[in-house]
């Protein structure tokens, strides 16, 4: 994990999926929807990505079969 990414707060840390996959920040799910602008982020890269407009932290999670 990276050194930024380490000091992300816990209820701003989402585990993600390919299923929830192309990852746009907000998430439809997410009951602030409208906190900031939507933006799509490439978490499929690094395996992890911080929302630009929040700091969310997302972690593309693996699928165990």
């Amino acid at each position: 994990m990276s050194e930024s990414t380490k000091n992300t707060p816990a209820e701003r840390r989402y585990e993600i999926h390919k299923s929830d996959l192309p990852l746009s920040c907000p998430t439809p799910s997410m009951s602030g929807w409208d906190a900031h602008p939507r933006v799509f982020l490439d978490v499929e890269q690094t395996g992890e990505v911080l929302c630009p407009y929040c700091g969310a932290l997302y972690i593309l999670m693996d699928d165990k079969a």
